[in-house]
């Protein structure tokens, strides 16, 4: 998948500057950097939720899940059914997310993490060339982390799809990325395989994030 140039200003600063970049097709693609760095940015114009001033895309036709989640007010079971999906796939796909308990309850009153498990099982429940993910599990616990991160890899394996998945967490990054990008500034400080990138970093900066976010 090759992406133009892109960038983004905000206020007269440019939060994003990026060169072109060729994604490598049905591969996860993790985006780490520190706190304002441009991750989310880059994830709501490659899911077209904004435009970029520079760097013209075509439709994608990418399935993406925002920082935060919220959720239907109806039912769980009802709002996973709003993708089309019948009664009996969207209560496989609450059982293999761990919320089949929850299927009569309110959207409206699950937790912070059900909230998030729930968007991103609705998100996957249709097929997308392309999955943008945006910090899909940092309202989760560990647990149901790992379920999470096991069900997309499951879904990039059946449906050759390429992830973008936007992280703060560098053990995350480890667990699911066949590639790594490390955004600084707004800029593509460096990028390569995830061994290369986080065990094996090239740039200064890089190692210094590393280390800093090691401790």
């Amino acid at each position: 998948m090759k992406l133009p140039a892109l960038s983004k200003t905000y206020a007269g600063r440019k939060v994003l500057d990026l060169p072109e970049l060729t994604l490598t097709d049905g591969a996860v693609h993790a985006v780490i950097g520190a706190n304002g760095c441009g991750k989310s940015t880059f994830a709501r114009i490659l899911a077209g939720v904004i435009p970029a001033d520079a760097g013209k895309l075509p439709p994608l036709g990418a399935g993406y899940m925002p920082q935060r989640s919220y959720p239907f007010h109806m039912k769980v079971l009802r709002s996973l059914r709003l993708t089309g999906a019948g009664r009996e796939a969207a209560r496989v796909q609450l059982e293999a997310f761990g919320l089949i308990h929850l299927e009569k309850q309110s959207a409206g009153r699950l937790s912070g993490g059900e909230t998030a498990r729930l968007a991103l099982a609705r998100l996957l429940l249709r097929d997308y060339p392309l999955l943008i993910l945006d910090e899909p599990t940092a309202a989760m616990d560990v647990t149901a982390t790992l379920l999470a991160e096991e069900r997309i890899l499951e879904y990039r394996s059946r449906t050759g799809c390429t992830v973008v998945l936007v992280t703060h967490s560098l053990t995350q990054a480890r667990r699911m990325a066949d590639e790594v990008l490390f955004l600084r500034e707004g800029r593509l400080e460096e990028r390569g395989s995830a061994r290369e990138v986080l065990s094996h970093p090239r740039s200064p900066e890089t190692r210094a994030f590393l280390d800093f976010y090691a401790l």
